[in-house]
């Protein structure tokens, strides 16, 4: 990133060297031009004297002939010499834009590619930990055998967990046919418990997970049993005895506090003095959809028209003259990514 921030910064002085040189050359060139015309006017003066001096200033009317002469060739001289100074340095202005522009570019889909990857660090860590929690003999107790007790016992065991996990909102336990038998906060959510989550396509999509190494991933998304809270829900089946191979006999959800989480990650990227109020920092699920911003705005309403013709990372100017970096998540250990995206918005 320092390298990426060097460069950047060489293209910069380039593009201002390149203003400079031309600044200074188009003025020298003015003097040039003005010491032509003072010697034309001198040269002329002096015919005049010689014309009226006759035959005795034949001589000296040879002399103002070449003077004036010279000052037509170097007036011609620094005509030429003022055209291909603006072409030249208006050609490395442009080749010095152009690679200011890459370079910054690149930068912006480096940072994007942070960001997404400190996300996709933070949610392996969720996958993980629904896989561990729901071999928890409390949790398989419960969805078992759901007596009131066994759900008294699993519910107190969710908000142990909570205690110490604070990026979760709550954890429930669905039997087979979706209906939350327990959850880690009923004093918070007294709603959890009863409702009934069969048509959420995470619970549908864990219940058919075929050992307890998978796990499902339900769209970031506001939970009315959670205040309306946006969470993103990562479930898991829950197995016979805890076994790895055992029967399905329930789900557990997982609910991670994902507003203040993703927040830190897109307001946290590391912009430069002055690029911070002119850029705007995206998180984006495969639909392209905002699920994070750094101003606050569009999460779950906004869909970001992203072009990736340089593939899975990389950068360009939009409709709107904006330079865009994107990078498209690389997974992390086996986690192996939503289709999410990093991106930075900024305007030049």
């Amino acid at each position: 990133m320092t390298g990426d921030k060097t460069m950047s910064m060489a293209g910069t002085d380039l593009f201002e060297l390149s203003r400079g040189v031309l600044d200074v050359a188009s003025k020298k060139v003015s003097l040039i031009e003005d010491i032509t015309r003072r010697t034309k006017m001198l040269a002329m003066n002096a015919l005049i004297e010689a014309a009226r001096a006759g035959d005795a200033g034949r001589g000296f009317a040879v002399v103002a002939n070449e003077v004036s002469e010279i000052s037509t060739q170097v007036n011609s001289i620094t005509k030429e010499l003022r055209s291909e100074i603006v072409a030249r340095v208006d050609h490395l202005t442009t080749t010095g834009s152009a690679m200011v522009q890459e370079m910054h570019g690149k930068r912006l889909a480096d940072l994007s590619l942070n960001m997404i990857e400190i996300i996709d660090r933070n949610l392996y860590e969720r996958s993980c930990d629904v896989r561990w929690w729901a071999t928890d003999s409390a949790v398989v107790d419960c969805a078992a055998d759901p007596t009131e007790e066994a759900r008294r016992h699993a519910s107190r065991r969710l908000g142990v967990i909570l205690e110490s996990y604070t990026v979760y909102l709550d954890l429930w336990i669905a039997d087979r046919n979706g209906t939350v038998i327990a959850n880690g906060r009923p004093d918070r959510y007294p709603g959890a418990r009863g409702a009934n989550v069969s048509d959420e396509p995470w619970f549908r999509q864990a219940l058919a997970t075929r050992n307890g190494g998978e796990f499902t991933v339900g769209d970031v998304a506001r939970n009315r049993s959670l205040d309306d809270r946006v969470v993103a829900t990562y479930a898991t089946a829950i197995r016979r005895d805890g076994e790895a191979d055992g029967d399905a006999i329930g789900v557990l959800g997982i609910f991670f506090d994902w507003e203040p989480q993703a927040a830190a990650v897109v307001e946290g990227v590391r912009l430069e003095a002055g690029e911070r109020e002119k850029s705007r920092c995206l998180l984006l699920d495969a639909r392209h959809r905002v699920i994070a911003s750094s101003d606050g705005r569009g999460l779950l309403t906004e869909t970001v028209p992203l072009r990736r013709n340089a593939g899975t990372m990389g950068h360009y100017i939009d409709d709107k003259d904006r330079l865009v970096g994107y990078a498209l998540t690389p997974g992390y250990e086996t986690y192996k990514g939503l289709g999410w995206y990093g991106v930075i918005i900024q305007e030049r």
